[in-house]
């Protein structure tokens, strides 16, 4: 109970008054402690097939309709933000106990999501959204748009705001090349558009932009008003030299060094009152989560968000140095949302699973996670008996047995874990049979 109470002091003290962890206390469960990121392009996700995972984190490509296969983009206009909370409570009821969490763009405004269609269809909110150069720079559009129309309608449906056809939902054959029923957001041409980081603070009918974006995008009805959607992933920056995932170079929008940079740091802003907005209202972000990133009580680069690219934090080659460090009381692995990502490439092989689970449990602090990041779509997700084993709470931090002996071990209520560096041979005792859990 000391240590438990001694935790909880350590990260309200060292993270500020909304640390950067999900509210609620400590969740030591195991099967609780995991995450995955799934998609299935061709259809819904199978429920079946994530149940019993903690966490489970949907893309915007989910429920996508590739193929001859029902989805969003083929439906008129695309509804991929109804897909996403369909999804979730399909999913919340075969698994109850699991969080899920959706996709949100931070920058490029896709149309595919009806709360940003309909603001890209107001001319009222023009300014909200940035145009392309003037005059217009040529872009070599997918499919059988030009840089600033959609000619698969009759008439041509085109706008000057910018965008593009990267990664932007087609049919029948992938991004921008359209044929009917695809290609439908409304009166405007299909597109990755951007949002204008210099109108955080411009108000239209007595909403600014900031307040649009997180009560109606992230906190609308198919967002964060909806009870069994718990947090959110990120995607994307506006960086001094342009979007990420885009082609809004500054050459393409017409802009300077100077207010590239500025954009910068105006698109830094919002997202900041974002993210104190989310863990205010009780909700989390992928972005939030610790893997492996310096720390950054203010983020203004992708350095200090918690990434997709997931580092391996522990490794044979690293296991005593990174142990040794990851078990220090004021490290960000037991202050922050870590999330310890599965070596290997592979979802449903886990080829140092025993390594994973043990070099986890010593490691983590009172919100962690075990599982992985994103790996595609239509991928099989392998879930060991040993994540659904009850291995109680830590009483201790994790400690080395002697100075320099690389061997470290922690006591749990219900367990006993030991990585042994020198091998990279874990153990894992439970307590009630003195038996491996991996027996």
């Amino acid at each position: 109970q000391t240590f438990k109470m001694s935790m909880l002091v350590l990260l309200v003290v060292a993270c500020g008054a909304y640390a950067q962890v999900p509210t609620g206390p400590p969740v030591y469960q195991m099967n609780l402690s995991t995450i995955i990121m799934p998609c299935n392009d061709t259809g819904p996700t199978d429920p079946s097939s994530t149940k019993g995972w903690g966490t489970i984190d949907f893309d915007w490509s989910n429920w996508k309709g590739t193929g001859t296969s029902d989805g969003w983009a083929k439906q008129s206009p695309m509804d991929c933000e109804e897909r996403l909370a369909k999804q979730v409570a399909m999913t919340t009821a075969a698994s109850p106990s699991s969080k899920v969490w959706v996709y949100r763009n931070s920058i490029l405004a896709l149309p595919w999501y009806t709360s940003v269609r309909v603001k890209l269809e107001d001319p009222a909110y023009a300014f909200w959204f940035l145009n392309f150069s003037n005059p217009l720079p040529v872009i070599k559009q997918q499919g059988n748009a030009n840089t600033t129309c959609d000619n698969t309608f009759n008439p041509p449906k085109c706008s000057l705001h910018f965008h593009d056809s990267v990664q932007t939902p087609g049919y029948p054959h992938g991004d921008g090349d359209c044929a009917a029923p695809g290609c439908d957001v409304g009166k405007i041409p299909i597109g990755a558009y951007l949002f204008n980081p210099a109108a955080a603070n411009h108000s239209v009918n007595n909403q600014t932009f900031t307040e649009w974006f997180i009560d109606d995008y992230l906190f609308g009805p198919n967002g964060g008003a909806n009870p069994n959607i718990s947090g959110f992933f990120f995607d994307d920056q506006f960086n001094p030299n342009g979007a990420t995932e885009s082609k809004g170079t500054l050459a393409n929008l017409g802009l300077s060094v100077e207010q590239g940079a500025q954009l910068s740091e105006y698109y830094w802003g919002y997202m900041n009152a974002v993210y104190d907005a989310v863990l205010k209202r009780g909700k989390f972000a992928w972005q939030l989560l610790w893997t492996g990133q310096k720390d950054c009580p203010y983020k203004n680069s992708y350095s200090c968000l918690g990434s997709t690219g997931t580092q391996i934090l522990v490794s044979k080659e690293n296991c005593a140095t990174a142990i040794r460090s990851m078990c220090q009381k004021d490290s960000d692995a037991q202050n922050r949302a870590m999330m310890f990502p599965f070596a290997g490439g592979s979802t449903d092989a886990l080829p140092e699973f025993e390594q994973d689970l043990a070099n986890f449990l010593l490691t983590r602090g009172p919100h962690a996670y075990l599982g992985h990041a994103w790996k595609g779509c239509s991928k099989q997700y392998a879930f060991p008996d040993a994540l659904n084993a009850d291995y109680g709470e830590p009483t201790e931090l994790c400690k080395e047995t002697a100075p320099s002996s690389g061997i470290f071990t922690r006591d749990w209520t219900k367990a006993s874990v030991q990585m042994d560096c020198n091998k990279y041979e874990a153990t894992i005792k439970m307590k009630n049979t003195a038996r491996s859990v991996f027996e």
